[in-house]
Formats: structure tokens, C-alpha cells, sequence
């Protein structure tokens, strides 16, 4: 009698243990792949960002320009020069572009090089203008910008490697890309028959 209690109860054991192993088991394959896909969803954005996106042109590598600072500072406004030769941030809702509408080409302030076109602008809100793709991939370089204890990707023109803004994931499709710039480093250039908004052209 006591040594089939004693297998009874080895079976409930045996049995209460295969259950949580069964469990156990569910929730690997439930939450795993959750978090296996979150991370590579991250890790894919992150390189899509750096990457600039699928196909955004086939423009050629432009050839580099160099210049001595006191070359660039005899042809940029001291705004200019301290956003593309200094990385500096014009502040929020200030530049001359944030709010611009009219078709046309946004081209690099230091060096004409064609950037991002107004069929790519979008309004984000931020007070900077903002792109969802450049006219070409070939036209802007990417670094890893880890300044202000935060890890971000800056953007740079690959002529002349003037500082423009920054690139985040968090822009509209198609590629969900927001390349924040600033106007100071961009040289708007208006599409021929465009409506004329010069009020906004100012710069703040």
C-alpha cells in the first residue's frame, strides 16, 4: 500500500513537471520571436538610417572640394559657417526653410551640390525642414554622431563634408526616414513656373 501511494505520488510529480516544462516551452515560442523580431526590427532601422534608405537616386559621386576655414568663412553667413563648417543647430522654427512649400531643389549652401528635392519634403512638426529621401544617396555621407550623450547619425554633403543635420527613423513612408536639416546649410532653388514665396526666405 505505502509503496503505491509512494508511485502515485511519483507520477503527480513526474506529470506537474512535464506541465511546466510544456509551459515553459509555450511561452519561449510565444515571446521569442517577439523579441527576436524587435530587435531586428531596431537593428534594421538603425542601418536603413545609416544606409539612407532603398534607392534614392543614382547620382554619381560628386568630386571633393576643399577649402581652408578662413576660405569658407569669406563665403558663408557666420550662421552658415557655424552649422556647416562648426556642426552647429539653428534653433527650432527659425531657419528659412522649415515652412517653405514651393517646388524646387534644396541644394547645399557651401558647395551647389543637389540634396534633397521638395517632392521628398514633409512637414514633421520639429521646426527644421525635413525629408524623407535626399535627390541621391550619393550626394550625402552618414557618421555615427555619439555628441550630447546621444548616439544619433549625422549627415554631411559628400562634396564639400559640410555638416547639413541628422537622419532619425521616425519619418513617413516609404523609406520612414526623417533627415532633419538646417536651413542655413541648404540653398533653396525654386522649380521655373513655381509659386513665388519669398516672406519665408528670411532668415531668422
Amino acid at each position: 500500500m505505502e509503496r503505491s501511494e509512494q508511485t502515485m505520488a511519483s507520477r503527480k510529480t513526474h506529470s506537474r513537471r512535464s506541465f511546466l516544462r510544456r509551459l515553459g516551452q509555450g511561452i519561449l515560442l510565444l515571446g521569442v520571436p517577439a523579441v527576436a523580431e524587435s530587435a531586428f526590427t531596431g537593428a534594421r532601422s538603425e542601418a536603413f538610417a545609416k544606409s539612407g534608405g532603398e534607392k534614392q537616386g543614382e547620382g554619381q559621386m560628386p568630386e571633393k572640394i576643399f577649402k581652408t576655414e578662413q576660405e569658407w568663412k569669406k563665403i558663408l553667413t557666420p550662421e552658415q559657417f557655424n552649422v556647416l563648417r562648426k556642426k552647429g543647430t539653428e534653433r527650432a522654427f527659425s531657419g528659412a526653410y522649415h515652412d517653405v512649400k514651393v517646388k524646387g531643389i534644396y541644394r547645399c549652401a557651401g558647395c551647389d551640390l543637389d540634396l534633397f528635392s521638395s517632392d521628398t519634403k514633409f512637414d514633421s512638426g520639429t521646426g527644421w525642414p525635413s525629408f524623407w529621401a535626399p535627390v541621391s544617396e550619393n550626394h550625402i555621407l552618414k557618421e555615427e554622431d555619439n555628441t550630447f550623450f546621444m548616439k544619433r547619425v549625422e549627415v554631411l554633403c559628400a562634396r564639400c563634408d559640410g555638416h547639413l543635420g541628422h537622419v532619425f527613423t521616425d519619418g513617413p513612408p516609404p523609406t520612414k526616414l526623417r533627415y532633419c536639416m538646417n536651413s542655413a546649410a541648404l540653398k533653396f532653388v525654386e522649380e521655373k513656373g513655381a509659386r513665388i514665396k519669398t516672406a519665408t526666405f528670411a532668415l531668422g
